[in-house]
């Protein structure tokens, strides 16, 4: 099967978009498929990663997202078009389509090529975190648009399925995502790592992903100043200072990647995430595959990953003291930890990037025949 991938994100970014359509790319190949990848061009001050060389990688001409530079949106281009024709594709995948995927939504439909669209990232949400409320509006308006154009929407949880069947998106599926389970192991716990993170022995509290204001890195401030917690938060973004001012007892580590960062997780007692607006939040599933317990908003991709009293807590969103309340059990009750930790593991342990990528080769398979569909 030869597939076009149009992606909002790839390589060097590093959030959920990127990494999964590198992870569906790569088993692609190994299952004996050709894909292509359309993407921004990173900003010329970032060094790009390599593209892979089993298969080819398309960047089309980026500009800076206003507010957010470090995030590139892709220009509309004739030159998607004729990729399009060029690599012959039996179906469209559209990653996370806004911008760019619009402009691929348009083209796929000018060649007749069915259409799968994975929604992945809450651009509403988004605007309704910024206090946008106009742009909420308009950015569904776009989304149902889009994902009209669609053979088949793939949604990665169960909320956002939902949400977006009641916002008028037609056609919409689950499906989730994979996780790197030899990557992200508890056999990766540091004991020199955890001595250099917390000194005199604190149960070490943990936050992966960028830093900005939909995250709402800050409500982990209360759980920074319980005794005996050391909390360690990975990544960066536009909100680092402010979280910095918020959490001055806190280790910022910056951004990590691979091995550096599986050590990370597997190092930690507790895992905390804090952004209520996650379709999926796959820093909570490397987590789990980390063997260790979670806390989340009970919002979002969070209610099918964590499961209360089994593998974590989920607490209201947006509510410091929530977080601060759960936290202070778990780091009381070690017993509950541990537990909660191998509960954890066995939880994500067949969720791997090929089983789930044979899903949407699935997908793909069922929307292959199908009547290209045009937009409403």
């Amino acid at each position: 099967m030869r597939v076009a991938i149009i992606t909002e994100s790839y390589s060097p970014d590093v959030n959920g978009v990127a990494n999964s359509v590198a992870r569906v790319a790569d088993h692609l190949v190994a299952r004996g498929h050709s894909p292509l990848v359309i993407a921004p061009r990173p900003a010329s001050t970032v060094l790009p990663a390599e593209d892979p060389e089993h298969y080819p990688v398309l960047r089309v001409s980026s500009l800076p997202m206003m507010g957010y530079p470090s995030v590139r949106l892709g220009l509309p281009t004739r030159r998607i078009l004729d990729a399009l024709r060029a690599h012959r594709p039996d179906v469209v995948h559209l990653a996370s389509p806004f911008v760019l995927g619009a402009w691929g939504a348009r083209a796929a439909g000018e060649l007749g090529v069915p259409i799968v669209a994975v929604y992945q990232t809450d651009v509403p949400g988004f605007a309704r975190a910024y206090r946008v409320g106009l742009a909420e509006s308009m950015a569904w308006g776009w989304v149902r648009r889009v994902h009209s154009r669609a053979a088949l929407t793939l949604a990665p949880s169960s909320s956002t399925a939902d949400q977006l069947t009641e916002r008028g998106v037609p056609r919409v599926r689950r499906w989730g995502r994979g996780v790197d389970t030899e990557l992200f192991h508890p056999a990766r716990r540091d004991d020199a790592l955890r001595r250099e993170l917390a000194p005199n022995g604190e149960v070490i509290v943990g936050y992966v992903g960028r830093l900005a204001r939909e995250k709402c890195v800050e409500l982990l401030a209360g759980a920074s100043r319980l005794p005996g917690v050391r909390v360690v938060v990975v990544g960066d973004g536009p909100t680092r200072d402010p979280v910095r001012k918020a959490m001055p007892d806190a280790t910022f580590l910056g951004t990590r990647r691979g091995a550096d960062l599986a050590r990370i997780y597997a190092s930690l007692d507790v895992f905390v995430h804090t952004g209520p607006h996650e379709t999926f939040c796959q820093t909570v599933q490397e987590a789990l595959a980390s063997g260790v317990p979670v806390v989340a908003p009970a919002a979002g991709g969070p209610l099918d990953l964590v499961e209360p009293g089994h593998t974590g807590t989920l607490v209201a969103p947006s509510d410091e003291g929530a977080v601060t309340a759960a936290v202070a059990e778990l780091v009381a009750d070690p017993t509950r930890r541990l537990a909660y930790g191998l509960a954890a593991r066995e939880a994500v342990a067949r969720r791997t990037w090929g089983a789930l990528t044979d899903e949407l080769i699935a997908h793909y398979a069922a929307v292959g025949a199908a009547t290209p569909v045009t937009a409403a």
